[in-house]
């Protein structure tokens, strides 16, 4: 039976109605949790997400430090830093509006120079062609990636323009960043170091490897900062950087600026204070560079050496090891060869020759590269400056005594018969009955082959040690045949060649040829540490450079305090032997010399592209019987040690007594005689004695 059909319709209206409700009631709850859940997010979530917003579009840019400044001893600042806004501009990759990189960069350097020109400096002026010079855009300097630095030291104009209208300056970039100086008169250069790019370095260097890993952002390397790759920069780089700080500024999406900009300022490093005097410096710079001159010029054929183009010396306190000069002449600017971290290939060649420190490794002369081979380097044999030594190692070795004596015929000859090796002294004198002191004056080659190199050689081995291994063991103590201990960034430890002759011929031939200084070669500052430690009579002290570390504050964190690396214990007789003939060696250029002194001159032999060279060498310090400075000087292709080096030494001993005193105070005659000027606040020398050892003009190489 079919239902009635109003039944029916009654039927689904009430479902109709129900259904209805339920989709009401199912509405007004799912909007109900939509206000309490907008309810929730404004007034509980709402500060959390406010303050997620405003991060997400704060933009932090990490300032790099404040380089710490380096002072020389009396606080005369020879590198410091200054912190200057700096304009970067990036190369553009991509075609905008049509135009090329190149293009877009034009139209950016005209741009800039329009802002230039009517914010900034007039001292500070630049084109448009000096900015399109600086973009780089033939990558002669930097690769696509790299960041142009176009200006520094923006005004405050220049910068607020700038960054109100920063839509308008595509690829442009605006950095605080630290700038660092170099005094103009070019004091210590080498020494002192440079900086780069830290880009440029960190995959390159060990050092800088490491610090990839550091992720605090107050001590994290900048990609653009500039660190230290040699001399005291790359040594003390820790000491020197400081930490960074960091800018902060709101942006909105398309990057503008909206707000305030805040600042957490970097902390500057701290102050070195160097060993290093620039009065001493510079002159002992200017010394070598007009002695060059000289040499290369005179007449005289004793003295004239044409090919004498660099020239290397180091002086060194006595009783502290402090270094008061080192010079690597010829040196340069290293505010114009090092602006901005990077050097020019242009000035790469021409003055790349200058840029290691020759007193410490390995550098040759303004050579092209075929000519630099037929030229020595500034490592160079001992050539007779090792014959203090020598006697030292015979006397203690037991091979001869004090008071025995030489029959010196002026040659001694070695080998198997019929295939003898003749050696001579200079200018084939014959001394006749000659002791030890007597030979280091006269540079006898015969008396050091005979008695020292050969007999060590016949002697043979002493309870297992060879007596190769002897000699190596007594140059070491004395600091040649390994670094000085000094610290410093790639150093040389010498050419050991007695070693490789001894393989290459025989025993007898590296003996006999390396006491008289022709089977070593070593740097101008191991030089000078073997002359101090002779001074010292066997103390071996490790040359400094750092006279005190100060925070930015002038706070004192690190004083000096002298090292004593090694010391030789030899009897007072033997010291005394080789201070005699020290003492009375010929030498040039010290005639008025008010003070005793000790010294060797030698003239280091060397073949270079199958020609024989002679490098002038010489050491000494004084005074002889309480010594306070010693000195190297390394002349290659220098001729005579007397006349090639030794008036160099001269004037830095003059310096040095002038500004420190050789005696018990400085010395202001001399002192307003060498420097043009009076001392300030200093009393008048009322006069030094004569030395009674006055040296003659004879020589003995």
């Amino acid at each position: 039976m079919q239902d009635d059909p109003k039944q029916q319709e009654i039927l689904r209206r009430k479902q109709f109605s129900f259904r209805l409700n339920v989709f009401f009631f199912i509405v007004f709850v799912v909007f109900s949790v939509l206000i309490v859940r907008l309810a929730v997010l404004q007034f509980v979530e709402g500060p959390t997400f406010t303050s997620a917003v405003n991060k997400k579009w704060e933009r932090k840019i990490p300032i790099a430090p404040i380089r710490g400044n380096i002072y020389d001893a009396n606080g005369y600042p020879i590198a410091y830093s200054t912190s200057t806004q700096s304009l970067y501009y990036n190369i553009q990759s991509s075609v905008r509006g049509g135009k090329s990189s190149n293009e877009q960069a034009e139209e950016m350097a005209e741009k800039l120079a329009e802002v230039f020109e009517e914010f900034g400096s007039s001292e500070k002026m630049m084109t448009k062609e000096d900015i399109i010079r600086q973009m780089d855009l033939v990558f002669s300097r930097n690769i696509m990636s790299t960041p142009r630095r176009i200006k520094t030291d923006l005004t405050n104009e220049e910068l607020a323009y700038i960054m109100e209208n920063q839509s308008e300056f595509v690829g442009v970039s605006l950095l605080e960043e630290s700038v660092r100086n170099y005094d103009e008169s070019t004091i210590a250069v080498q020494l002192v170091g440079y900086l780069k790019k830290y880009s440029g370095v960190r995959t390159d260097y060990e050092f800088y490897k490491e610090k990839l890993a550091i992720t605090d952002p107050f001590y994290k390397y900048l990609e653009e900062e500039e660190v230290g790759l040699d001399g005291i920069e790359y040594m003390y780089q820790d000491v020197l950087r400081g930490t960074n700080g960091v800018k902060t500024y709101p942006v909105n999406n398309q990057g503008t600026i909206t707000g305030d900009i805040t600042i957490t300022n970097p902390e500057k490093g701290a102050d070195l204070y160097l060993t290093i005097d620039k009065e001493v410096q510079l002159h002992t710079e200017q010394s070598i560079m007009n002695h060059l001159e000289k040499i290369r010029t005179s007449p005289y054929s004793y003295e004239k050496a044409p090919y004498a183009v660099t020239g290397f010396a180091v002086a060194m306190e006595v009783e502290t090891g402090k270094v008061i000069s080192m010079a690597s002449m010829p040196d340069y600017d290293p505010n114009v060869i090092w602006s901005g971290g990077r050097i020019t290939p242009e000035n790469l060649k021409n003055y790349g020759y200058v840029l290691n420190n020759g007193t410490i490794r390995t550098v040759y002369g303004p050579y092209t590269d075929e000519e630099r081979s037929k030229h020595p380097s500034s490592i160079v044999p001992l050539g007779s400056t090792i014959k203090p030594l020598s006697v030292l190692i015979g006397l203690n070795e037991g091979l001869f005594t004090t008071n025995q004596k030489y029959n010196d015929t002026g040659r001694f000859s070695y080998g198997r018969k019929g295939y003898e090796t003749y050696i001579s002294n200079s200018g084939k004198h014959a001394y006749g009955l000659t002791d030890g002191a007597r030979a280091i004056e006269k540079s006898s080659n015969t008396f050091m082959a005979d008695w020292i190199g050969n007999r060590l050689y016949m002697r043979g081995s002493v309870n297992g040690v060879s007596s190769l291994d002897i000699w190596d063991s007594y140059m070491k103590q004395f600091g040649l045949g390994v670094t000085t201990g000094s610290g410093l960034f790639n150093e040389s430890a010498g050419v050991i060649d007695y070693y490789s002759e001894a393989e290459r011929g025989s025993t007898q031939s590296a003996l006999v040829q390396a006491s008289f200084g022709q089977q070593g070669r070593y740097t101008t500052l191991q030089l000078a540490q073997y002359a101090a430690t002779l001074a010292n009579r066997g103390v071996r002290l490790k040359p400094q450079f750092v006279n005190e570390i100060r925070s930015a504050d002038g706070e004192l964190l690190q004083s000096y305090k002298p090292e004593i690396l090694n010391e030789v214990d030899m009897p007072d007789a033997y010291w005394q032997l080789i201070e005699k003939g020290m003492g009375a060696v010929g030498v040039q250029g010290f005639t008025g010399f008010q003070h005793s002194f000790n010294r060797k001159t030698g003239t280091s032999e060397q073949d270079v592209a199958g020609k024989r060279v002679e490098n002038a060498v010489f050491i000494a310090y004084a005074p002889a019987e309480n010594p306070k400075l010693a000195v190297a000087v390394v002349v290659p292709e220098g001729g005579f040690g007397s006349w090639g080096a030794a008036p160099i030494a001269r004037q830095i001993f003059d310096a040095y007594d002038a500004v420190y005193g050789l005696e018990d105070k400085p010395n202001d005659v001399l002192y307003e005689e060498l420097f043009g000027k009076p001392r300030e606040s200093t009393e008048s020398v009322d006069g030094n004695t004569t030395d009674e050892d006055t040296p003659t003009n004879n020589t003995a190489e």
